[in-house]
C-alpha cells in the first residue's frame, strides 16, 4: 500500500481529480436524432450538426431534460404538457401530470378527429375510447379500453392506476367506474361523426374489417355470419390495403415526459379505427404495445396499424433493446423490423427515448413521419416539429440482430 505521509490528503485529492478528467463518465452517450433535411423552419438547426447518414447530432452541452415528446404533430398537447412539466424546476414530480394533461388537451380539441370524442365511429356509429398511463418508477399502469360515453379517457386511466389494484377496465364497466369517480356520462358522438357513419352506410359499409363471412363484406353491409364451408383464410399480410393510416387518418397519440431526475411517464389515447367492429381494441391501451416506460432505461411509444403492432409489443422490444445497450435509433428500428418479419404491408412508427432524453424514431409505410419535441435549447423554440424518413417499402429487408 502506498503511504504519502502527512501530505497524502492533497495528493490523493489531486489524483482523484485527474482521474475524473481522463476517465469517461459511464453514462455519457452520443445523441443521434434521425431527421430529414426538409425539417420545418422552426427546428433549431443552429444547435445541430448533420452527418453523412442524414442524422442530427445534438450538442450535449445543451441540457436534454426535462422533455416531452409525442407522436404526430399534436403541438397543442405537447405545448400544454411542457407548460405543466415546467411548473417545478426540472419538471420534478410533474411527469404524470404533464402526460395526462397534455393528452387531455388533445382529447378536448379532438385532435385530427383521431383522439377524443366525435371521431372514428365504429360500425354501429358510436365513438369509443382507449387510453393508458404508465409510471416508469413503480411500473404501475392504468388502462381503459372500449370506454363509452366518457370524454376524457386518459384521466379515467389515471384513476384506474391511482384508485384500484387493477391495470385495465373495459367497456360499460369502465364507464360505470368513471361515473363513480365523478366523470360525466355524455354522448361521444357529434354531427360530424354521425355524418361520417351515415356516408359509410350509404357506401355499403366500405371499407370494413370483416372476412370469411357472408354476405360478402366487400360489397354489402351486415349483419354477417361465418361462412358455412371451409376455406383458406385470407393472408393477414394484406392488412391495411383498404385502410390507409396517415396524418389525416391515424389512430393514437403517444406521449412521453421525463424530468431532470430521469423520472418517466408514458401515455396514449385514441378513438381507434373508423368503422371498426364494435368492441375492437387496438394497441394503444396495451402496455408494451402502445407505450412502455422504465426509469432504469427509458420509454417508447408506437402508432399505426394497432391490430398488427399489438401482436409484437414493439415498445417493450424497444425499451429492452436499450436495456441491452442499443441506441434509441437502433431500438426503435428493432421494434419496426420485428413486425416486418411477418407483415410487409402495414403502417407503423416507434419512438424510443432513453433515460437521458436522447431519442429517435423508426417508421414504415409512410414516406416520412413527424413528432413534436419540447426540451431546453440554447436557441430556438423549446417546442418544435421534427420529421424523419421512413424505411423504404422496396428492396431487401435486413433482419440481422432482430
Amino acid at each position: 500500500m502506498l503511504n504519502f505521509g502527512k501530505n497524502s490528503l492533497p495528493i490523493c485529492f489531486a489524483l482523484i481529480c485527474i482521474g475524473l478528467v481522463v476517465s469517461p463518465m459511464p453514462n455519457e452517450l452520443t445523441t443521434s436524432v434521425p431527421i430529414t433535411t426538409d425539417v420545418p423552419s422552426n427546428v433549431p438547426w443552429s444547435e445541430h450538426q448533420t452527418n453523412s447518414k442524414n442524422e442530427v447530432n445534438v450538442d450535449l452541452e445543451s441540457p436534454l431534460l426535462p422533455m416531452v415528446i409525442n407522436s404526430w404533430t399534436h403541438t397543442e398537447g405537447n405545448e400544454h404538457a411542457w407548460h405543466v412539466l415546467n411548473r417545478t424546476p426540472g419538471g420534478l414530480g410533474e411527469t404524470r401530470n404533464a402526460v395526462v394533461e397534455g393528452i387531455t388537451r388533445c382529447e378536448k380539441l379532438q385532435s385530427r378527429l383521431s383522439v377524443g370524442y366525435g371521431g372514428s365511429p365504429d360500425e354501429l356509429g358510436e365513438t369509443t375510447l382507449d387510453a393508458m398511463i404508465m409510471d416508469g418508477a413503480t411500473m404501475d399502469v392504468g388502462c381503459v379500453a372500449g370506454l363509452r360515453r366518457i370524454k376524457y379517457a386518459i384521466r379515467v386511466a389515471r384513476h384506474v392506476m391511482e384508485h384500484t389494484r387493477h391495470s385495465m377496465l373495459v367497456g360499460d364497466s369502465a364507464t360505470e367506474f368513471a361515473k363513480s369517480m365523478g366523470f360525466r356520462d355524455e354522448s361521444l358522438s357529434t354531427r360530424n361523426s354521425t355524418d361520417l357513419w351515415q356516408q359509410w352506410i350509404d357506401s355499403k359499409c366500405q371499407p370494413n374489417f370483416w372476412r370469411n363471412v357472408y354476405p360478402d363484406p366487400k360489397i354489402t353491409c351486415g349483419p354477417y355470419k361465418p361462412n358455412r364451408t371451409s376455406i383458406t383464410p385470407e393472408k393477414e399480410n394484406s392488412v391495411g390495403k383498404e385502410h390507409t393510416i396517415g396524418p389525416d387518418n391515424h389512430d393514437t397519440i403517444g406521449m412521453i415526459a421525463i424530468d431532470g431526475d430521469n423520472h418517466i411517464h408514458a401515455g396514449t389515447s385514441t378513438n381507434g379505427l373508423s368503422y371498426k367492429i364494435s368492441g375492437r381494441v387496438g394497441d394503444s391501451p396495451i402496455p408494451g404495445a402502445g407505450a412502455y416506460a422504465d426509469n432504469e432505461v427509458g420509454a417508447a411509444t408506437a402508432t399505426g396499424n394497432g391490430d398488427v403492432l399489438m401482436r409484437f409489443l414493439p415498445t417493450l422490444l424497444a425499451v429492452e433493446a436499450m436495456r441491452a445497450g442499443k441506441t434509441p435509433a437502433q431500438a426503435a428500428e428493432i421494434g419496426i423490423r420485428r413486425v416486418l418479419k411477418h407483415y410487409t404491408n402495414f403502417f407503423g412508427a416507434v419512438i424510443a427515448v432513453n433515460r437521458l432524453g436522447e431519442y429517435a424514431v423508426s417508421c414504415y409505410g409512410w414516406e416520412e413521419f413527424s413528432i413534436v419535441v419540447s426540451s431546453p435549447l440554447k436557441s430556438g423554440p423549446n417546442t418544435r416539429i421534427e420529421t424523419v424518413n421512413c424505411l423504404p417499402r422496396s428492396g431487401p429487408i435486413d433482419f440481422s440482430g432482430i
